[in-house]
């Protein structure tokens, strides 16, 4: 018995309408990008169902009707889709591109099935506007799809490629036939076959779309799990990490990394001044300072209530000082505006540096934290270098 295109896009109608249920369905939580993506994607599930629905019921729909809902619908669903996976990436949206791509894709068909009817140059207009939207899913996973942690990227990736393939391989067999058929309806291998592959794209890029969304979704608790939620800057756990990391890099380059453990001096009298929320207001502003004066490879992290650590690789004994008192200067002159009312603040530093034959990191964390407390019994507001405490 042979298989009838009306059969097969009734099943890629239920198909596609189950998986867009069983998204919306699965949707909790807060109204983020990356959920209002998988809403927009069900959504866009929803409306191709509705394109197959109408592909399935052509018998009982005027010819024009049916090219003209069909591919409207089937338009829609692609450039929604487009702007729902750049929402989940978080990468620009292409509104305005993808409209344009739909706007002049329906148009095209539109003339050549009604006004100028050519069955062959139609399917290659609407082509060239599904080839628009695939490319601009293309250019959004591409990059970083090497990257370790983004196989899901790859997979949705290698989806669209497909997509694009099985495009060019339509156009190419109508065009290389010698009695194409007149509409996507007709009984022919080249619809049965392409409405058969269309037809499983919505499956294979919704179980890719969900894949991206878990990955996604693990790398934000990673990223949460390693920032201290009150300044925006790495925790001790990141710090740790980063230590480790630096350190083995600069083991490999026989390079060095200068430590710094910075303190806020009398911190306990600006909360009992301001109260919890104006110390919260001040280590974010110490945060600030201390950031205006490192490089792009240095990094802060806070290790403490008003302790923060300082990485700087490259950096030698007499750097680090020299870091360590732009720090202390910086945060000296600098005069904070607090619920009204003015503070000036300062912090008290101790240092100490990675090199050869010097790559313990906790050791080094001793050292700078011995000389941070020798700077705070020495009057605060002073850097001190933890090899001459320990001389």
């Amino acid at each position: 018995m042979p298989i009838q295109v009306e059969t097969l896009s009734l099943l890629n109608a239920v198909q596609a309408l189950a998986l867009g249920l069983m998204l919306w369905a699965g949707t909790h939580g807060d109204n983020g990008p990356a959920l209002a993506a998988i809403r927009l994607r069900a959504l866009a599930l929803g409306i191709e169902a509705a394109g197959y629905g109408l592909l399935a019921l052509q018998a009982f729909i005027p010819p024009a009707a049916l090219l003209m809902g069909g591919n409207a619908l089937n338009l829609l669903a692609q450039g929604m889709v487009v702007v729902a996976i750049r929402m989940l990436l978080g990468k620009p949206l292409r509104l305005k591109s993808a409209t344009l791509i739909a706007v002049v894709g329906w148009a095209g068909v539109a003339w050549f099935g009604i006004v100028d009817p050519d069955y062959r140059l139609r399917v290659l207009w609407g082509s060239l506007a599904i080839a628009g939207n695939v490319l601009l899913n293309i250019d959004a996973l591409r990059s970083g799809c090497r990257d370790s942690g983004t196989r899901a990227r790859c997979v949705l990736l290698w989806v669209y490629l497909l997509a694009m393939a099985l495009v060019v391989w339509r156009n190419g067999a109508l065009w290389l036939s010698g009695n194409p058929p007149d509409q996507v309806a007709t009984p022919s291998p080249i619809n049965v076959f392409y409405v058969l592959l269309s037809g499983m794209q919505p499956l294979f890029a919704s179980i890719g779309f969900l894949l991206l969304y878990n990955e996604i979704l693990r790398r934000e608790l990673h990223d949460l799990a390693r920032i201290d939620p009150l300044t925006g800057v790495a925790n001790r756990r990141a710090m740790g990490e980063a230590s480790d990391r630096m350190l083995d890099e600069a083991r490999a380059w026989r390079g060095s990394v200068g430590v710094l453990l910075v303190d806020a001096d009398h911190f306990k009298n600006v909360n009992d001044r301001f109260g919890h929320d104006g110390g919260d207001k001040v280590l974010q502003s110490l945060v600030a300072c201390i950031q205006s004066i490192l490089r792009a490879d240095d990094i802060v992290g806070r290790v403490g209530g008003e302790e923060f650590l300082v990485l700087s690789p490259g950096v030698d004994a007499d750097g680090v000082l020299a870091l360590g008192e732009r720090i202390r200067s910086t945060v000296e002159r600098e005069v904070l505006q607090i619920d009204g009312e003015t503070l000036r603040l300062t912090v008290s530093i101790g240092t100490a540096v990675a090199g050869p034959g010097q790559w313990d990191m906790p050791l080094l964390r001793r050292q700078a934290d011995a000389a941070l407390y020798a700077a705070k019994r020495a009057g605060r507001n002073q850097v001190v270098a933890g090899a001459e405490v320990a001389a």
